[in-house]
């Protein structure tokens, strides 16, 4: 297998379909329509051989690992430059590298997509509308997907399998800071797929703002655009496309401490979602804390995030309950909505537990909010109550995730209620149609008079 080449030109943009054995800049739209015939190729493929395609990728991550390090060390130094200039924020940066632990991780997850059931042909309902005449409702594949995401690189490894696993053919857009990276990634992936027999068009990559404008007016050829990046880059595109996005603009989760908890237990689940991968849209943002327990509570926490280099912001309620030395550790919270995806984490005090899902509906974005709590009926009510994608007890918000979920890995989060929502994995790439068998029956016969009844008989 040879090197990847791939050496974007500064301010070149376009489409690059790599073989393995050339390169070829092609137009967005004939690129949509191989991704279309590609997909129509890969609904009917057999299970085995989609599997067999992603075996195939994970051990190319591994083998050609050499060659994706150093497509990513110059994406990593252009980034550095980038992150110097306030173009590419310290998040973004945080989430490109690659390492080999983290090639062998993204090695592990599609290996975990291509364990997973075949989430295609599955029979989920059966009618007999009248004798002979038997309706099934199957699973079967959205047809083309368009990802948009910017900085991370495991994104390109896992949308593939998700895509592939699902008989969906995707056509992938990843940031500037990426793009090297991303490059060289779908090529050894296009070159894997091609040697088991899957269309190598089945994955494809694109670059720049004309190119991705050209492809969200392609309503005729992609079914389900996903961005997966910041607030301002969901807008723009679901602004932008007649195409239906999937997705969420912002990652803004909470976490309550209810005035029953065990303090140790609580501290690590903050902890945790904070630290863990402050970068990412299921770290926690903001920690509300029961007035009951926030005196001890809240001057512990200040004590055990501070150690980690949290930056910590709070309201006088905060402040007003914390000794005065601590109290001098947190900021002023500007702003209730924001989403920091760094090191920074906002406090407020509230009253009771329903003041805190009162907030939480408020400034939250509906992705992940969780409670630590030692009240059943607290963590119920919270459980119940509380409008978000994922809602959680005792539980870091770092577990929402299509990987943790046991999904493999994800195409993104989404807090849509429509289709999917949240971590959306292989069940998110399908949609259903309707089987009909007759043996001549005409829909006249079952009007008018005489007309021939529906038994309607559920299998």
């Amino acid at each position: 297998m040879r090197p990847v080449s791939y050496e974007p030109i500064e301010g070149s943009r376009g489409v690059f379909e790599g073989t393995g054995t050339e390169e070829s800049p092609r137009g967005v739209g004939e690129m949509a329509e191989r991704a279309r015939a590609a997909a129509r190729a890969l609904a009917p493929m057999p299970l085995q051989m989609r599997d067999a395609a992603l075996e195939a990728i994970a051990v190319t991550l591994i083998v050609q690992q050499e060659v994706l390090l150093a497509a990513n060390a110059v994406d990593l130094a252009l980034a550095d430059a980038m992150v110097a200039t306030g173009e590419l924020s310290a998040a973004n940066r945080a989430r490109l590298g690659l390492t080999a632990a983290k090639l062998a991780e993204m090695a592990a997850q599609v290996r975990a997509v291509g364990e997973l059931p075949d989430p295609l042909g599955r029979r989920l309902d059966a009618i007999e509308l009248d004798r002979g005449l038997d309706l099934e409702k199957r699973s079967v594949p959205l047809g083309v997907l368009a990802v948009i995401f910017e900085a991370r690189p495991d994104a390109v490894t896992q949308i593939s399998a998700l895509a592939l696993k699902s008989g969906n053919a995707v056509v992938l857009k990843p940031g500037r800071e990426v793009e090297r990276t991303a490059a060289a990634l779908v090529e050894l992936i296009r070159e894997a797929v091609r040697s088991v027999g899957v269309p190598a068009e089945a994955v494809s990559v694109l670059f720049g703002r004309e190119a991705v404008a050209e492809l969200l007016t392609l309503s005729s050829l992609v079914d389900l655009v996903i961005p997966r990046g910041s607030r301002a880059l969901v807008e723009h595109i679901q602004a932008t496309t007649r195409i239906p996005v999937l997705g969420h603009a912002d990652g803004i989760c909470h976490i309550y401490v209810d005035r029953e908890v065990e303090q140790e237990l609580a501290l690590a689940v903050i902890d945790d979602a904070k630290t863990d991968y402050p970068a990412v849209c299921n770290a926690a943002e903001t920690v509300l804390v029961h007035e009951a327990v926030a005196g001890d509570f809240l001057p512990a926490l200040v004590t055990r995030l501070g150690v980690k280099g949290v930056t910590l912001l709070g309201d006088s309620g905060v402040r007003d309950r914390l000794p005065r030395a601590l109290a001098e550790q947190v900021g002023e919270v500007q702003d209730w909505h924001t989403e920091y995806g760094d090191l920074t984490l906002a406090l407020r005090v509230v009253a009771s537990l329903d003041a805190a899902i009162e907030h939480i509906h408020r400034f939250g974005s509906a992705h992940t909010e969780s409670i630590c709590t030692s009240d059943p009926a607290a963590a119920e009510r919270f459980l119940q109550e509380v409008d978000a994608a994922s809602v959680m007890v005792n539980a870091s918000t770092r577990f929402a995730d299509g990987f943790r979920y046991g999904l493999g890995a994800e195409v993104g989060v989404s807090t849509s209620r429509i289709h999917a929502r949240g971590p959306v994995g292989l069940e998110g790439l399908t949609t259903t149609k309707y089987l009909l068998r007759g043996h001549g029956h005409v829909a006249g016969d079952y009007r008018g008079p005489g007309a021939r009844a529906f038994t309607h008989r559920r299998g």
